[in-house]
C-alpha cells in the first residue's frame, strides 16, 4: 500500500514543468548546503584530499556547484517515472555507436562507469538503443519501497538490473548470450583486504575487484564511460575503448588503468562527481600488500 501511495505521489510531482521542478531543487540544494549541511564536512574533507592545490575558495565554489547537481539529479530521477522515450532522447543527447560497433563482432562487452551525474540517464536511454541485453549491476536499497521504486524506475525501457550482492547467481542466465554489462566500478569495497589497493588523487585507495575478474572470465570488451552534463536536463556520454578482449591482461592493469581515467574525467568536472561519500574511509595497511598495485604508504 505504502508503495502504491508514494508511486502515486512522485508520478503526479513528475509531471510538474520543468522549471518547477529545479526551481525546487535549487531551494532544496541551497538548504543542504547552507541551513542543513548535509554531510558538508566529508564533501569538504574529499575535495580537500583530491584537489590539495585548490584554494578553500575554490573548493567551497565546486562544493555548492555539487550540491546543486546532486538535488538536480534527484529531480530528474522523479522525472523519469513518467517520461516518455522521446524525452528520454533529449535528455541524453550522447551516441552509443561505439558500443554498438562493438557488438557487431564482440559479443560481451562490460562498460565501467563511476558516480558522475545523472547516471541513471545512461541507465535509461542504453537500453533501448543497444544491439545487446544491457544488463546493470545494482547495489540493493535497504528501505523496500524505495528499492521496489527504483526497481520500476531502472527497468522501464528494458534495463535488466542484477544484484550486487547475489551477482554470481543472478548472472549466470546471461554469461553465455550477448550482453553490455555496466558496473559503477568506484564503489567502496565491503572488504579493504581484498580489494585492489592503488593510489586515487594521491592517496591509498581500495577498489572492488569484481569488474576486472568478471572481464577477464568472460574475455570480455572492457569500454570506460564518462558522463557529460551538456547543460540543465541534458547530458552526453564519451567512452574509451581499452580492449576488445581482456583475456591475458596481467593482474590489476584494467582496475589501474579504470582508476587513472576515473581521475581525468573528474578533473574534468569535478562538481559532477559525488563527493557525498566516504571514498577514503579506509585506511592502508601492510596486510594489504599483496593486492597494492602501486607502490603505497600505511598512514
Amino acid at each position: 500500500m505504502m508503495y502504491y501511495l508514494v508511486y502515486g505521489l512522485l508520478f503526479i510531482f513528475s509531471l510538474l514543468p520543468n522549471f518547477i521542478l529545479y526551481g525546487i531543487g535549487d531551494f532544496v540544494a541551497f538548504l543542504l548546503y547552507h541551513v542543513f549541511t548535509y554531510r558538508k564536512e566529508v564533501v569538504m574533507e574529499n575535495l580537500a584530499i583530491a584537489f590539495p592545490e585548490k584554494s578553500l575558495s575554490e573548493k567551497k565554489a565546486i562544493a555548492r556547484k555539487f550540491y546543486r547537481n546532486l538535488v538536480e539529479s534527484f529531480m530528474e530521477t522523479i522525472i523519469f517515472l513518467s517520461a516518455s522515450e522521446r524525452r528520454l532522447e533529449k535528455m541524453f543527447q550522447g551516441n552509443l555507436n561505439i558500443l554498438n560497433e562493438l557488438a557487431g563482432h564482440v559479443s560481451k562487452i562490460q562498460l565501467h562507469t563511476l558516480h558522475q551525474f545523472n547516471w541513471e540517464v545512461l541507465n535509461l536511454a542504453a537500453a533501448p538503443r543497444l544491439r545487446r541485453d544491457f544488463l546493470v549491476v545494482y547495489m540493493p536499497i535497504v528501505n523496500k519501497v524505495v528499492e521496489r521504486l527504483f526497481i520500476k524506475l531502472r527497468t522501464r525501457f528494458g534495463t535488466k538490473l542484477i544484484s550486487a550482492h547475489h551477482f554470481r547467481r543472478d548472472f549466470q542466465k546471461y554469461q553465455n548470450e550477448g550482453y553490455v554489462l555496466a558496473l559503477v566500478a568506484d564503489q567502496s569495497p565491503g572488504s579493504a583486504k581484498h580489494a585492489y589497493w592503488l593510489n586515487f588523487f594521491g592517496k591509498p585507495t581500495p577498489f572492488v575487484t569484481g569488474p576486472e575478474k568478471s572481464a577477464l572470465f568472460n574475455k570480455t570488451a572492457v569500454v570506460f564511460a564518462e558522463m557529460i552534463r551538456i547543460k540543465r536536463g541534458v547530458y552526453s556520454a564519451s567512452y574509451e575503448v581499452l580492449t576488445e578482449n581482456a583475456d591475458g591482461y596481467p593482474k590489476g592493469e584494467i582496475t589501474w588503468r579504470y582508476v587513472r581515467f576515473c581521475e581525468e574525467a573528474i578533473r574534468r568536472a569535478p562538481d559532477n562527481y559525488l563527493w557525498s561519500h566516504r571514498r577514503w574511509k579506509h585506511q592502508y595497511k601492510a596486510a594489504y600488500t599483496n593486492n597494492a598495485l602501486e607502490l603505497l604508504e600505511e598512514d
